[in-house]
């Protein structure tokens, strides 16, 4: 065989002993009450995460430094403060033994949707640690340390459909087996700021709790699933609405507004196709459950 076989085996492996790669997904809001303000200054909530198969990729490599390095999406603000970057030296303060290394992130979820992405890339760096130092944390620990990230970075470690209260780290894995259906995800150029979708808003626990409307047939959903945040967002940003309404008028058994915007999906049955379009500069992806 050729020397540049052996050349390029030699490289692979490698690769392989030293990269670790991983996919971390984002979820949907099914529901989304806010039902107090505590004196916390945080509110809390009650919705079902959902998690969906729009990934981005991690990728951690052993070093002599540490560094961190991003492609795909743009990711405004300072490097420092990414959540993959601030679960390492989490990690690190703990475990100060903790090999240096280099971290890339390849953004695919879009950022300011709603969707997580931001979360789950924090939740799956400690995940992903954990696995390739053989650091021996439990579920537990990994959730902790999620929590010091932000409050729905602990679902991300559990990564299944959760009925989640307090200010949604407090989770209960839900059956909840939307197989039959696929998602058409939509995100226009609108960047909603959480801050102000939380305060237009007065908590009031609802009379159905959302644990109970899910479990309903989805045909329920369109009439007795909301979310808190579509009224005030949809008063500022009415092309948010509109898209809403136009997967309604394509077809969907369901349509929401994830988390705080400014991301829009509906729920479709698999087998029937979906005939809508939307501006070139939106964000639009079909994903199946």
């Amino acid at each position: 065989m050729p020397v540049s076989f052996f050349v390029t085996f030699f490289v692979l492996i490698v690769f392989i002993i030293y990269s670790m790669v991983s996919f971390p997904n984002c979820k949907i809001n099914l529901g989304l009450n806010i039902v107090n303000k505590r004196n916390d200054g945080y509110h809390d909530i009650e919705t079902v995460f959902f998690p969906i198969h729009l990934r981005d990729s991690l990728e951690v490599i052993e070093k002599e430094k540490f560094e961190f390095s991003t492609s795909g999406f743009s990711i405004e603000g300072e490097s420092e403060k990414n959540l993959c970057i601030k679960a390492y030296n989490l990690l690190k303060v703990d475990l100060p033994h903790l090999q240096m290394v280099q971290m890339h992130l390849h953004k695919a979820i879009p950022m300011g949707a709603g969707l997580g992405g931001g979360s789950a890339d924090g939740a799956f760096t400690l995940k992903l640690l954990n696995k390739k130092f053989d650091l021996s944390l439990s579920e537990k620990q990994l959730i902790n340390y999620s929590l010091q990230l932000g409050s729905d970075c602990p679902f991300f470690i559990l990564n299944k459909p959760c009925f989640a209260t307090g200010r949604g780290e407090i989770l209960e894995q839900t059956e909840l087996d939307l197989s039959e259906y696929k998602f058409l995800i939509v995100q226009p150029l609108i960047h909603i700021s959480t801050a102000w979708a939380f305060s237009t808003i007065k908590p009031l626990r609802p009379a159905k709790s959302i644990k109970q409307i899910i479990q309903q047939s989805i045909s329920t959903w369109k009439t007795e699933l909301i979310n808190d945040f579509e009224n005030p967002v949809f008063e500022k940003y009415p092309e948010i609405k509109n898209i809403k309404d136009s997967l309604y008028d394509a077809g969907a058994i369901y349509a929401s507004m994830s988390g705080s915007g400014s991301a829009v999906y509906g729920i479709f049955k698999n087998e029937n196709a979906i005939s809508i379009s939307f501006p070139d500069n939106y964000f639009v992806k079909t994903l199946f459950s």
